[in-house]
């Protein structure tokens, strides 16, 4: 018999009269984290019939664009990261930090 438990990820979004969320926060039990508040969310999910990825993007509208953009460079390095652990290759995930360079360079993000 296989010993095995589940796990719960848990997002909590508050929405205004038209349906835009005003707050957002996270939970997670079992990395000690309960009703985080947080700016914005990316969650990417792999349907494996469809092949294909849903996806939900929400953030709040007090989310500075100067936060989004660095939010968002962040994840792409995050994702090149990712990448290279999933899939082993380094070559296209060293293009895909070059990437990350020059979208960091274009918006003026590195000092």
């Amino acid at each position: 018999m296989s010993d095995t438990r589940n796990s719960e990820i848990r997002f909590n979004i508050e929405l205004d009269e038209n349906r835009v969320p005003e707050k957002l926060s996270w939970s997670a039990q079992d990395g000690g984290v309960e009703a985080e508040e947080a700016k914005a969310i990316m969650l990417s999910i792999w349907d494996s019939r469809a092949k294909e990825t849903m996806r939900i993007d929400l953030w709040t509208k007090d989310m500075p664009v100067d936060e989004m953009k660095i939010f968002f460079h962040q994840t792409l390095v995050a994702m090149s990261d990712t990448f290279r652990r999933a899939t082993d290759d380094e070559k296209m995930s060293d293009t895909m930090k070059d990437f990350c360079d020059y979208f960091a360079e274009k918006l003026e993000l590195t000092k």
